[in-house]
């Protein structure tokens, strides 16, 4: 036993004396000074190109302004962005693999790899691509819109090959793929409905509060820019919880709805005060698209 361990002592120090440690310190560093250089350069490049990718995008946006909608330009520039950054990062990969002795060249031209590629999740990614390319070409989403993807609801900050990027209205953002975009929401294409419910008793002067309302329309309305239609009174209904309201319905703008709802309430339930009519606190409003 002892003599065993000798020998393999003595072929391991045999061993490590041949190795020429000097050419293999020089090639790892020479290696290192490779990816560093690479890495710098391209870093240089990606600042330079989403500079230019920007200033190419302002000037197009400026001089198409009349003809295509800012929100489309921008779903466009957020695109290009994204595919420019991929690339960047796809060269990076390639250089540190061939740094690294892999035959890359040899890989991509096999079938093999594209094999190994879809058993690593590709399908995925090329899901990702397709269902991405069909929003954009259908015009589906752009950046800017208001929308409801699935239970995420928010407004689009960008649109990639991968994912759409839409935040909340608490400021979280959402990082949605684009294979599971099945149905989409967007309230930025049509007028909107801003439905107002005021609270009344069963035994409140209807007609009065009828007439208030029609009274309000007149002298509020003409300040509210983002309404379309002028507010119909459908009267007083019962709701599912027992409530009675008096329902006002307008059109909007899309994403003026809501505050053309706030201030007509507001409007509402002060002249009603000022009329010396009470009526519940409690109510309940809605805002919904125009179908």
């Amino acid at each position: 036993m002892i003599l065993k361990q000798s020998t393999i002592s003595s072929l391991m120090n045999h061993f490590i004396k041949h190795i020429d440690w000097q050419s293999i310190a020089e090639q790892i560093a020479l290696t290192i000074f490779q990816l560093v250089l690479v890495t710098v350069g391209l870093l240089v490049v990606n600042w330079l190109g989403k500079k230019i990718i920007k200033h190419l995008f302002n000037r197009y946006k400026a001089t198409k302004l009349n003809t295509i909608s800012v929100n489309r330009i921008n779903t466009i520039y957020t695109l290009v962005l994204n595919i420019f950054q991929y690339t960047i990062l796809f060269f990076w990969i390639y250089a540190l693999l061939s740094f690294l002795g892999v035959p890359v060249g040899t890989l991509i031209a096999g079938a093999g790899i594209f094999s190994l590629a879809l058993g690593l999740g590709a399908q995925g990614f090329v899901s990702d691509i397709v269902t991405g390319a069909f929003i954009l070409m259908e015009e589906q989403i752009n950046v800017g819109d208001s929308v409801k993807i699935g239970t995420v609801e928010g407004t689009v900050s960008a649109i990639g090959i991968r994912t759409t990027q839409v935040i909340s209205a608490d400021g979280t953002l959402n990082f949605i793929p684009n294979r599971n975009i099945s149905i989409v929401s967007n309230k930025s294409r049509h007028e909107m409905r801003a439905l107002v419910q005021i609270p009344i008793f069963p035994d409140s002067p209807i007609d009065k509060i009828n007439a208030i309302i029609e009274t309000t329309n007149q002298t509020v309305v003409k300040s509210l820019n983002g309404i379309t239609q002028e507010p119909t009174n459908m009267g007083a209904t019962p709701l599912a919880d027992g409530k009675l309201v008096i329902q006002v319905v307008t059109f909007t703008q899309p994403g003026d709805q809501f505050t053309v709802q706030r201030e007509l309430l507001a409007a509402y339930l002060k002249a009603i005060s000022d009329a010396d009519i009470v009526i519940p606190t409690v109510y309940h409003d809605d805002a919904t698209p125009n179908a």
